[in-house]
């Protein structure tokens, strides 16, 4: 049987955790993004601080850092992974009636930690549509995406322009 090359399947096909204990650590960094488009209305209460529920972007970063930890939990064949620093940006882009979100997660181990920073940009922008569903039911989360990887055997991949 030639050898598949989805990871998470064995020689039968069936799914198991990939087992990472003969790889090196190393340094490895992942940066992810993803936004959120709404009304303009929508995205001044955000802007202004006004939201019924508070501080929207500031609750939607500790939601994605929080995401980014318990990454193990929610995807079924992830590593748990300790993680050394992850950072959630959000900025406000008036033109585009859009919130997007930057996440960079960092650690020093056997896996890479690209599953951390897309479930932290995914929490943190459904933590943004959780707290303004009141006004805006129609805001959409779109474009979701790894951006860059550095570490391990595979090295440095970059997304394209």
């Amino acid at each position: 049987m030639t050898s598949n090359p989805l990871t998470h399947f064995d020689a039968a096909g069936q799914a198991h955790m990939v087992d990472v204990g003969g790889k090196s650590e190393s340094a490895r960094i992942a940066r992810a993004a993803g936004s959120i488009f709404m009304e303009a209305a929508t995205l001044e209460l955000i802007r202004a601080g006004s939201a019924k529920k508070g501080d929207v972007l500031g609750i939607a970063r500790i939601a994605a850092i929080q995401a980014a930890k318990r990454t193990g939990e929610l995807i079924p064949l992830c590593h748990p992974i300790a993680l050394t620093r992850v950072a959630a940006e959000f900025t406000v882009d008036g033109e585009n009636h859009a919130v997007h979100c930057l996440v960079t997660a960092e650690c020093h181990g056997r896996t890479g930690v690209e599953m951390e920073a897309l479930t932290a940009v995914s929490v943190g922008l459904l933590t943004v549509y959780d707290m303004c569903k009141a006004v805006d039911r129609g805001m959409r989360i779109a474009d979701v995406r790894l951006l860059e990887k550095k570490g391990g055997k595979s090295g440095h991949w970059q997304a394209g322009a």
